[in-house]
């Protein structure tokens, strides 16, 4: 004769429960009833740097205006976002976007340069469209430009603060840092990191950074 399923566990079939357990039955593997996980849902939405939601509004604008050589910039750098964003360094602020930016306005330059020399005039106009466009979204950005020689005054001001105790490295963090002198400022990390190892960039003695070498040491 088969077994009969007793009476509690029949009374609590249309009760659904938070709970996750079961009773420790032979019938609970067919007749146990367990609620779904719950999913963790954010209310927050990821942030967006302001100037590149500028930018990605300005994609439809141009695709509405058929405007091709903007589109072509916005569409650039939006691959160039999502691509760091599958690196160890994504751009989630406006400084990191004008860097990417400048590093772009910078590919154009170049490459307007080299179609120059070849007698391309139509591509190096298309380049340098391009440029110009790069350009318009860093000085939009609010970010104050800085010049070699105000750049090298900030530079020997932070060495002092450091007492020349510090190498290149060193010199790097401290100037870009949050409350740094550079930090926020439109300036390329890797002019200023070759204006470091330059000896007459700055007025006091550096300490040299060696590639290859596990800590910095002074140079007599």
């Amino acid at each position: 004769m088969a077994s009969k399923i007793p009476t509690a566990i029949l009374r609590n079939l249309g009760r659904p429960t938070l709970r996750q357990t079961c009773p420790t039955t032979r019938w609970s593997s067919s007749i146990c009833l367990r609620m779904p996980p719950r999913a963790n849902y954010s209310s927050e939405a990821p942030s967006v740097s302001p100037l590149l939601a500028k930018i990605k509004g300005d994609l439809k604008t141009s695709m509405r205006n058929k405007d091709a050589t903007r589109l072509a910039v916005v569409r650039s750098v939006l691959a160039a976002t999502l691509n760091a964003s599958k690196t160890a360094k994504p751009v989630e602020t406006d400084v990191q976007l004008v860097a990417l930016l400048r590093k772009l306005s910078k590919m154009s330059q170049d490459s307007s340069s080299e179609f120059r020399e070849a007698g391309r005039e139509d591509l190096v106009e298309k380049e340098e469209a391009q440029a110009r466009i790069l350009d318009e979204y860093i000085a939009s950005s609010g970010f104050e430009s800085i010049g070699d020689a105000q750049l090298r005054e900030i530079m020997t001001a932070t060495q002092e603060e450091l007492d020349g105790k510090g190498g290149v490295k060193e010199l790097m963090v401290k100037l870009f840092a949050p409350g740094g002198p550079l930090y926020g400022k439109d300036v390329s990390r890797a002019d200023v990191a070759k204006m470091a190892k330059e000896p007459e960039s700055i007025t006091i003695p550096l300490a040299i950074y060696r590639e290859g070498a596990g800590s910095p040491s002074t140079e007599d």
